[in-house]
């Protein structure tokens, strides 16, 4: 299940939020987002977790949980769509 973690403090690392996931069950991935052109961590990431139960009992768990000062909003991630940041084109009439 597919996980997602915001409000994450901008320092941790992905072995740390990795540690507070895997109290739960077993982890098989960690992505950090980070901001395309300063390459910085964005403060959210996502979670890999194979059973759905552990999944579902960390999210449970951790969601509005202090985590380095900060509460963390974890929940099911949803389905990648569309951003619509695709250069827009007008129609000038033309």
């Amino acid at each position: 299940m597919n996980i997602y973690a915001g409000n994450v403090p901008r320092e941790t690392s992905e072995t740390e939020l990795k540690d507070a996931f895997e109290k739960f069950g077993e982890v098989t991935s960690v992505t950090m987002i980070k901001d395309r052109y300063t390459n910085t961590f964005k403060g959210f990431a996502f979670v890999e977790m194979p059973k759905k139960e552990e999944a579902e009992t960390a999210i449970k768990e951790l969601d509005g949980t202090m985590f380095s000062g900060r509460p963390l909003t974890v929940n099911a991630a949803k389905p990648k769509t569309d951003s619509g940041n695709k250069p827009k084109r007008f129609n000038t009439g033309y």
